[in-house]
C-alpha cells in the first residue's frame, strides 16, 4: 500500500509538472524587441539612480528619495515629489515637468535639483520650494551641450553654432553654416570615439568646437520619397581612397565674444580627435592622426591664441593606431594625466606629464581596460572596468595611481556597468551574469565592500525559455580561444536533429558574447529557439576586447580570417549529433551582413540559407576613416580590395540569400547591395532583396518587428 501511495504521489507530481510546462507562455516579437508593445514589461526590475555628491538618490516618476547605507541595510528617505515641484515651476510660468527620472543634482549638500521640460531648464530648491534659476530651451536646436559651472548651453540651429548664457541671452558663433560647412557637430563620421562637436572648458569660460568643411566631398544621392515627387537628400560620403573633408577646431571665449582657431596647419587628410581641456582652461589637447592612421600625436595648444605649444607624445604602428579616449587629468595633480594606448598590444592606462617625457604604464596584462569611471580623490586611485578576470567579463577595480596596485571591487563574475559618486568614494554597480538576472549594489571603493540595493526576480518565469550555454573553441590558428553561446530549441531533445542558424557580426569594435544575463542573447534568438531552431554565436578573431593582435590579424583582408574562425564554429556544430548539417543558415547585420553574404558565397556548400542585412559588399564603397584603417586605400591595397569584394564572389551563390537594406542608409549606402544584385544578375545567380523605404542603417519602431518577422519567415520557408 505504501508503494502504491508513493507511486500515486509521484504520478501526481509528474502530471502537475507536465501541466505547468504546458501552461508556460510563448514569446512574441512584441515581447522580445525593444520597439515591441510588451518589451519593457518583461525587463528585469530596475532602479533609476543619480548621485547627489556622495549620496545615492533613487529617481521615481513622481518622487525622489535618498538611499542611505547603514551596515548591510539601506534606508530610503523621501526628499521631494513631482507634484510639489510642479506647483512651484508652473506658478513661475516655466511649464510642467512630466517625470523625475532624468533629474540631476549638481551641488553636493545643497537641496537643489536640475529639471528639464520641453521649454525650460530649471534649478529648483526643494527645501525652499522655489525656482532659483531657469534657462529657455531653444526650438529646433540640436547637439545641445550644457555646462553647469557657467550655466550656459551650446547648440546648433539651422547649421550654425550658438551659445545661450546663464541669463538666457543667445550668442551666435557662426554665420556661414550649411550642410557643407558643419559647426558644432560630430566629425570624421563618428570615428575615433567622436560623438559630439562641442567641448566646454571645466568652468565654462571657453568652448572648443569642430568646424568641418565638406564642400569637396562627393554627394551620395539618397532620396526622400515622402513627397508627391521624390526629393534628393544627398549625404556627404567620402569613400575609401577618395577626397575627404577638412576639419578645424575653434575656441570661443564668451567673455570677449571672440573666436580663434587652433593653428594645426593644413587639415587636408588629417584627423583631429579626442579634444580635452587642462584644468586651468589655458590649454587644449588633441590627438592628431594622418590619413594613413599609422601615427598618433598628442598635441597641446594655447587656448587663448590657438598657437601650437608642443607634441607631448607620439605613437606609431605599422598597421594602425586607434585613439578613442581623451586624456584625463588627475584631480589632485594638474600636471599629470592618464592616457590610454594599445602600445603594448592591449588597451591600458599610462601616466603622463604636461611637460612630456616617457609615459609610465599604470595597468598591464593580457587584458584590456574597458572604461575609466573616474577617481577616488582620497585614496588617489582611478576606478576602472576591465577584462582582467575573463575576456567576456567586465569587472570593476580600484587602481592606485602611485603603485599600480589593483583592488577588485566586485565578485569577479559577470558584466558590470557603474557610475561613480562625486568624490569617487562609492559606486552604483549594475550587473548581471548567466546566473544573475540583475543586481544593483553600492560599493565602497576604498574598502571594497558592497551592499545590495536590488536583486531582480526573473521577469520570464512564466515563459518557455530555451537552454542557453556558453563555451570556447579554438580559432583557425589552432591556439586562440574563441567564445561562443548556444541557444538550444525550446523543448530540446538530444535525439533529434535541428536546423541551425549562425548569427554573426565578427567585425572590429563589437563583442557579441558576454558573461551577462543569457550570455547577451538577443530577443530574436529566443524567438527562433521557440520555433525549433538552434542558434550559435561566435566571436571570431577580428572582433573586440581581446587586444591589438586579435583584432588586427584581419588587416588589409577583412573577412578572410573571420570566416576561417566561423568555419571552425561550423565544424564544432557538425560534431554535435543534434545539429542538422544539411540545414545550416547564417544571418548578420552591417559587418555581419558582409560576413553573411561572404560565407554564403565563399562556402556555398556549407550554408543553405542566409539573411544579410545592411551589408558592406565592396570596401571601396565604404567610408574613408573606418575603411582605410583596416584596409588601407584601394590604391595602396588593390589585391586586398579585389580579394574581399563580394562582387567577385556573386557567381558562387547557390543557396537562398535574402539581402535586406534601409533605402536611406547613410552608413552602408545602397550602392553596396545594388552592385551585388547587378553582379548576381550578370552571373545568373538568384538572391532575394527587400528594402525599407525611409529607413537608415537599422530599422526602428514597428519596422523592427516587421524586419524580424521577415527574417524568421525566410528561414521558415527555406531552412526549416
Amino acid at each position: 500500500m505504501k508503494k502504491i501511495c508513493m507511486f500515486a504521489a509521484a504520478l501526481v507530481l509528474s502530471l502537475s509538472g507536465t501541466l505547468m510546462a504546458q501552461t508556460k507562455k510563448s514569446f512574441t516579437l512584441d515581447d522580445l524587441m525593444y520597439s515591441g508593445s510588451n518589451f519593457w514589461n518583461l525587463q528585469p526590475e530596475n532602479l533609476h539612480n543619480a548621485w547627489w555628491g556622495d549620496v545615492l538618490v533613487q529617481l521615481n516618476a513622481d518622487d525622489v528619495c535618498t538611499l542611505a547605507v547603514k551596515g548591510k541595510a539601506v534606508a530610503r528617505k523621501p526628499i521631494f515629489n513631482l507634484a510639489d515641484a510642479n506647483a512651484v515651476i508652473e506658478a513661475a510660468g516655466l511649464g510642467k515637468v512630466h517625470s523625475l527620472y532624468y533629474a540631476s543634482f549638481p551641488y553636493a549638500e545643497k537641496s537643489q535639483v536640475l529639471l528639464k521640460n520641453s521649454k525650460n531648464t530649471v534649478l529648483y530648491d526643494w527645501k525652499e520650494k522655489k525656482v532659483l534659476w531657469s534657462q529657455p530651451r531653444v526650438s529646433g536646436a540640436i547637439a545641445e551641450d550644457f555646462n553647469l559651472a557657467a550655466r550656459s548651453t551650446a547648440y546648433v540651429r539651422e547649421h550654425n553654432l550658438y551659445v545661450m548664457d546663464a541669463s538666457g541671452k543667445e550668442h551666435q558663433i557662426s554665420t556661414d553654416g550649411s550642410r557643407e560647412l558643419v559647426y558644432g557637430q560630430s566629425v570624421h563620421r563618428d570615428e575615433f570615439g567622436i560623438h559630439k562637436g562641442t567641448f566646454w572648458s571645466p568652468k565654462g569660460t571657453r568652448l572648443a568646437f569642430y568646424r568641418m568643411d565638406q564642400t569637396m566631398v562627393t554627394d551620395f544621392p539618397l532620396v526622400d520619397i515622402d513627397h508627391r515627387v521624390a526629393k534628393l537628400v544627398p549625404e556627404k560620403y567620402p569613400m575609401a581612397g577618395m577626397t575627404s573633408h577638412k576639419v578645424s577646431v575653434g575656441i570661443y571665449t564668451p567673455a570677449t565674444k571672440s573666436v580663434v582657431y587652433l593653428q594645426t596647419g593644413d587639415p587636408t587628410d588629417r584627423y583631429f580627435t579626442n579634444v580635452a581641456w587642462s584644468p586651468d582652461e589655458q590649454t587644449v589637447y588633441l590627438i592628431e592622426l594622418p590619413r594613413t592612421q599609422d601615427k598618433a600625436e598628442l598635441v597641446a595648444y594655447d587656448a587663448a591664441t590657438g598657437a601650437r605649444k608642443q607634441v607631448l607624445y607620439t605613437e606609431t604602428n605599422s598597421k594602425y593606431v586607434h585613439p578613442m579616449h581623451p586624456i584625463m587629468f588627475l584631480p589632485w595633480d594638474e600636471t599629470q594625466f592618464l592616457y590610454r594606448s594599445e602600445r603594448d598590444g592591449y588597451d591600458h592606462l599610462y601616466l603622463m606629464s604636461v611637460n612630456g617625457g616617457e609615459p609610465r604604464q599604470l595597468t598591464k596584462g593580457a587584458w584590456v581596460v574597458v572604461d575609466v569611471l573616474g577617481f577616488n580623490v582620497k585614496t588617489r586611485s582611478v576606478i576602472i572596468s576591465s577584462t582582467e578576470s575573463l575576456p567576456i567579463r567586465n569587472n570593476l577595480y580600484s587602481v592606485n595611481v602611485s603603485t599600480g596596485k589593483r583592488t577588485p571591487l566586485d565578485g569577479g563574475t559577470g558584466v558590470h556597468t557603474a557610475t561613480l559618486s562625486a568624490s569617487g568614494a562609492f559606486i552604483c554597480d549594475r550587473w548581471s551574469s548567466p546566473d544573475v538576472i540583475r543586481k544593483i549594489d553600492v560599493v565602497n571603493t576604498a574598502k571594497a565592500t558592497s551592499v545590495n540595493l536590488l536583486t531582480s526576480a526573473d521577469p520570464w518565469a512564466e515563459y518557455e525559455v530555451p537552454e542557453i550555454t556558453g563555451g570556447t573553441l579554438k580559432a583557425a590558428d589552432g591556439t586562440t580561444d574563441l567564445y561562443y553561446r548556444m541557444v538550444k530549441p525550446v523543448g530540446f531533445d538530444p535525439t533529434k536533429k535541428y536546423p541551425t542558424v549562425v548569427y554573426v557580426y565578427g567585425g572590429p569594435g563589437v563583442r557579441n558574447v558576454e558573461e551577462t544575463r543569457n550570455y547577451m542573447t538577443r530577443g530574436w534568438e529566443i524567438y527562433m529557439a521557440q520555433r525549433g531552431y538552434l542558434i550559435f554565436v561566435l566571436d571570431n578573431r577580428g572582433s573586440s576586447g581581446r587586444g591589438f593582435e586579435f583584432e588586427s590579424c584581419t588587416y588589409r583582408r577583412l573577412g578572410e580570417e573571420e570566416m576561417k574562425d566561423q568555419l571552425k564554429g561550423v565544424e564544432y556544430l557538425k560534431s554535435l549529433p543534434y545539429v542538422d548539417a544539411d540545414r545550416m543558415g547564417v544571418h548578420g547585420w552591417s559587418f555581419g551582413g558582409f560576413m553573411t553574404a561572404n560565407l554564403m558565397c565563399s562556402y556555398p556548400d556549407v550554408f543553405k540559407v542566409g539573411v544579410s542585412g545592411g551589408p558592406v559588399i565592396d570596401w571601396k564603397y565604404y567610408e574613408v576613416m573606418y575603411g582605410e584603417r583596416y584596409m588601407d586605400t584601394p590604391q595602396e591595397n588593390p589585391e586586398g580590395y579585389e580579394a574581399t569584394s563580394l562582387l567577385n564572389k556573386a557567381k558562387n551563390l547557390k543557396g537562398r540569400l535574402q539581402v535586406i537594406v534601409g533605402y536611406n542608409d547613410p552608413v552602408c549606402v545602397l550602392q553596396h547591395s545594388l552592385a551585388f544584385l547587378q553582379a548576381c544578375e550578370d552571373a545568373g545567380t538568384q538572391p532575394d532583396y527587400f528594402v525599407y523605404p525611409g529607413e537608415g542603417h537599422n530599422m526602428m519602431g514597428k519596422d523592427m518587428i516587421h524586419l524580424h518577422e521577415r527574417i524568421t519567415r525566410y528561414f521558415d520557408d527555406f531552412l526549416k
